[in-house]
């Protein structure tokens, strides 16, 4: 059992460096075979230097002085939920234990996997957009007619359907999650980050060669996307299209542009990092708890949105993406370049 400062010195078995399109993120563990791999599809480039590191450490293979721990775990409240087992949202699991050393996280508890998607890539793309002036999305995203478009909506609004149509039918993969607009020309460029692609059901081929893992949530399962919808992805796009999807079963086929006002409140509260994965207090704590930098924060997030809606053209859609008559118009509208 390892006590004192041997805990923030852990034996790793295993570790990837990976891509998340903005920056790259080393991932450690303790574990030979550490489940929390299977979420990301791009390596990071050979010998390069991760800008963010993460150790996540089992503590059913190497056990660990709890006391000792606890009074190295960070003191946010991120970390006190952590050590109740409360994730994020609404993923929970068994307690963990959250240790921060500058760019460095180490993170201790069991099953880790339900940590590294659902909570930590959120919150370092999140305070990597808030250092580089960029908007952190809860956006999927392909690229049509040499440009980008954003997707965002509800649960079960259609966007994941969407977005594999339109690739199926030639349009290019950005993103099925995350996606950053940095400043730009026009609405800005849309960078993807690389992420396995959530789906309720898989061919039996991905199955059966291992390439679909099971997802957290019963019953899902993650799949690469060059898998999923093959082509050519593409890494960044300046930014044409937001649109809202919004298919609602037995709803007539609707496709029309919408006010910027109208996206911008939409997506406040069903695209932002900020307001999706509940993260005001790690922002809070980002700015060492400061009420009036987390309110600058918070103005440069909405100023950012403001631009994002404002600059491109926006659109609810209520369409079954499978109807190959309305997926072509939709697409050929999307393609379609300013007047």
């Amino acid at each position: 059992m390892r006590v004192g400062a041997d805990v923030l010195d852990p034996v790793l078995r295993s570790s990837r460096t990976v891509d998340l399109g903005v920056l790259t993120l080393r991932i450690s563990s303790n574990l030979e075979e550490f489940d929390g791999y299977a979420y990301f599809p791009r390596p990071a480039a050979p010998d390069s230097e991760p800008d963010d590191e993460l150790v996540c450490v089992d503590l059913d293979r190497d056990p660990v002085d709890v006391t000792a721990l606890e009074a190295l775990t960070d003191r946010t409240l991120r970390a006190k939920r952590l050590r109740t087992g409360y994730y994020l949202s609404h993923v929970f699991g068994a307690p963990a234990y959250l240790v921060t050393r500058g760019r460095r996280r180490y993170v201790f508890g069991r099953r880790l996997e339900r940590t590294v998607w659902p909570y930590f890539v959120k919150t370092i793309l999140t305070a990597h957009a808030i250092e580089h002036g960029r908007l952190h999305l809860k956006a999927a995203g392909f690229a049509v007619g040499g440009a980008a478009t954003l997707l965002v909506g509800a649960n079960a609004g259609g966007k994941t359907v969407f977005l594999e149509q339109a690739c199926r039918a030639g349009a290019r993969f950005l993103s099925n999650t995350h996606t950053l607009v940095r400043p730009g020309p026009g609405a800005g460029v849309a960078v993807g980050v690389p992420s396995a692609v959530r789906v309720r059901e898989v061919a039996p081929d991905l199955l059966a060669s291992g390439r679909a893992r099971r997802h957290i949530e019963a019953g899902d399962y993650i799949v690469d996307p060059a898998d999923l919808f093959g082509g050519d992805p593409v890494a960044a796009a300046p930014v044409r299209n937001v649109v809202i999807a919004n298919y609602r079963p037995g709803a007539p086929f609707a496709f029309d542009r919408i006010d910027p006002a109208d996206a911008e409140a939409f997506c406040e509260q069903f695209a932002s990092a900020l307001t999706m994965y509940g993260l005001k207090d790690d922002v809070l704590a980002y700015g060492g708890g400061d009420a009036l930098r987390f309110a600058g924060i918070v103005r440069d997030m909405r100023r950012r949105l403001h631009h994002l809606v404002t600059a491109a053209r926006c659109y609810r859609a209520t369409v079954d993406m499978h109807d190959a008559t309305h997926r072509a118009a939709v697409l050929a509208e999307l393609a379609a370049p300013d007047p």
